[in-house]
């Protein structure tokens, strides 16, 4: 069976989050680690186009995560987490939250994202022209790299597919070059 079949087996054909059975998609929770059925859930149009453009969110419409939150599956708890967290200051999400319970890992998890911090704790990573870089994002690098503790040359215009971000540093950030993951400074990338 595929990812979408094993997600609609789990979830009844449902969406995890609100329960609408309607325009069903995968949804990868960032930062993308492992995907597959541990690292996406099965989500409708409208949850996830939420999710993915904050402006555009109802914060009724998330009335639904009282009952997902409690779900048995990771990636469902830490989406519910999140997104209880962006909606916070409305009053009811903070009262679900404070019932919420996860494990050191999957509240690491969780906050791997940034939400949940105010806008000023926030650690944003940009490339070398300021442009605001997201995990899973895309890069090009502008100059030779030496990766430290090898004998490897990454090429100006290697692109670096899927980042991750470092969490404690807005200066790095992670990604593959051939098969060797690397740590790569900001300023050295630019945005596809």
């Amino acid at each position: 069976m595929g990812l979408l079949q094993d997600l609609e087996a789990r979830s009844g054909t449902k969406c995890e989050l609100c329960g609408s059975t309607a325009n069903l998609n995968i949804y990868e929770v960032p930062p993308i680690s492992t995907g597959g059925v541990d690292g996406s859930l099965l989500g409708c149009e409208t949850c996830i186009n939420q999710i993915n453009n904050p402006e555009s969110m109802d914060s009724n419409h998330w009335r639904c995560l009282n009952d997902s939150m409690w779900s048995e599956f990771q990636a469902v708890q830490v989406v519910a987490w999140r997104m209880l967290s962006r909606l916070k200051k409305e009053g009811w999400p903070q009262d679900l939250l404070d019932m919420m319970y996860l494990d050191d890992e999957l509240l690491k998890f969780a906050k791997a994202t940034g939400e949940g911090l105010d806008e000023s704790e926030k650690i944003i990573h940009r490339d070398v022209n300021g442009v605001i870089l997201e995990a899973g994002d895309s890069v090009v690098l502008v100059k030779d790299l030496k990766v430290k503790g090898s004998s490897m040359v990454a090429k100006q215009g290697t692109a670096v597919r899927r980042i991750s971000l470092d969490p404690e540093n807005a200066e790095y950030i992670e990604g593959k070059v051939g098969a060797q993951t690397i740590v790569i400074i900001t300023q050295y990338v630019k945005k596809l």
